[in-house]
């Protein structure tokens, strides 16, 4: 006999451990019906809220993030069975480290994600248009992104070297054989 799906959140995280030391679930491939809201939010500082509570595990969270995926309506936590809108305030992941490995730039994620910029994996930079301060951000995987924290930020203007762009003379990173722009020269 065949076992039931479980929905909601024990649904979820049941999906996530499925795919257990595989690596990450085919979120892609799935194409459930939405189902809803559920209250969970990621808040642009990136920690994850449930009803309103920080979810204090850090293994939970980890879960979670593997079957999160953004599609044109928003970002969704994703099963095989159900596909439920979640809020984030900004990127759902941070960028909390990187490191040079040779002509690439690593990064890790605050979910724990290691991430190699390069062609697909760009690195873009924003300006807040209401304090003028960039806004770096690390495509991920499939469309998510992190926000490159403040001090991660300050390591890579610290590596930028100039160079001339269709935007005109820029600080750039070089990683993975692509160079990315990350602030103006003057």
């Amino acid at each position: 006999m065949a076992q039931e799906q479980k929905t909601g959140l024990d649904g979820v995280a049941e999906a996530a451990k499925a795919a257990g030391s595989r690596g990450l679930p085919p979120v892609h491939l799935w194409n459930p019906e939405h189902c809803g809201d559920i209250d969970i939010r990621i808040r642009k500082d990136g920690v994850w809220f449930h009803e309103g509570t920080p979810i204090g595990r850090e293994a939970l969270v980890r879960l979670f993030s593997t079957v999160l995926r953004k599609d044109p309506d928003g970002f969704h936590l994703v099963t095989p069975v159900e596909k439920m809108r979640i809020e984030v305030e900004d990127a759902p992941f941070i960028a909390i480290r990187v490191d040079r490995v040779g002509e690439t730039l690593r990064f890790q994620t605050n979910v724990g994600d290691e991430v190699e910029a390069g062609p697909d994996n760009a690195i873009r930079v924003e300006m807040d248009e209401a304090t003028g301060e960039p806004r770096p951000y690390l495509h991920v995987r499939r469309g998510l992104e992190a926000l490159i924290a403040r001090p991660v930020f300050y390591e890579l203007v610290e590596m930028a070297a100039e160079r001339d762009t269709p935007e005109g003379r820029r600080f750039c990173v070089q990683s993975g054989g692509a160079w990315f722009p990350v602030g103006p020269t003057a």
